[in-house]
């Protein structure tokens, strides 16, 4: 494995700061005065059922929707535009382009100069390293989810947006990527959409669930012990076995 390229040491990440968020559409309210922050680095896992408005939050915070009420800023009180790397639910690679111009697309973007050994390093850890000059259309769905997931790695940003980045992966597959963007988004603050407990176990600091209709957001739930965490660890047992416990009642 090549050595991992050498990064300039940066200050602690801010926080996302939300308050008094509500998304209406007509009569039909989806969050209401939705207030929370999340500490500035920190790994915090997002669930709740299909359509409760996880994403719609999400891409609020990104700055690509627009809240009816409300605001989000960094904790340092500061605007997040431009402090942010956002992945959701589609790959959406340039079928144009071949992988390692996908992954470091937001540079050329910005008429930088491409990183091209951290590119290379970002591949290498996520299976893809012979497969960087290929073309998304000669890729399965999960290289590509792993594609994208580099792309989202490469930005090094601060805050971390993450819509189910893992939904598209094989089980061994999936876990060894998740134990990868543990390590590599330890010094950012992330917000992770997704669906699955054990996932969100193993890799949140704390875990928020957005239920209810209008939806609103519970107490955090902290998971002790430093992610990645082991599937059998048994903090993560015990966290897992209390949300699917929430599930069912918020099912009922």
């Amino acid at each position: 494995m090549k050595p991992l390229p050498e990064a300039e040491a940066a200050p602690r990440p801010p926080g996302i700061s939300v308050q008094g968020l509500t998304l209406q559409f007509g009569p039909h309210v989806v969050f209401k005065d939705l207030t929370f922050e999340i500490p500035g680095g920190e790994f915090v896992a997002l669930l709740g059922s299909s359509g409760v408005g996880k994403s719609s939050l999400l891409k609020i915070i990104a700055g690509l929707a627009t809240a009816t009420a409300g605001t989000v800023a960094g904790t340092d009180g500061r605007p997040i535009a431009g402090r942010i790397a956002y992945m959701g639910q589609q790959d959406l690679l340039f079928p144009w382009l071949d992988v390692i111009g996908n992954v470091t697309l937001g540079a050329r973007l910005r008429h930088q100069k491409p990183d091209l050994a951290w590119a290379e390093h970002l591949l290498e850890r996520v299976g893809l390293a012979g497969r960087r000059k290929a073309l998304p259309n000669a890729l399965s769905g999960g290289m590509r989810q792993r594609a994208a997931i580099a792309r989202t790695l490469y930005e090094r940003r601060p805050i971390v947006l993450m819509d189910e980045p893992f939904s598209a992966l094989d089980a061994i597959t999936r876990a060894k990527i998740q134990d990868l963007a543990a390590e590599l988004l330890a010094e950012q603050t992330v917000l992770l959409i997704t669906h699955d407990p054990m996932e969100a176990c193993r890799l949140g600091h704390h875990l928020m669930m957005l239920s209810g209709h209008p939806a609103t957001i519970g107490a955090p739930i902290t998971v002790a012990g430093v992610p990645p965490r082991a599937p059998d660890d048994p903090n993560v047992l015990k966290s897992q076995g209390h949300l699917l416990r929430l599930f069912v009642e918020h099912a009922q």
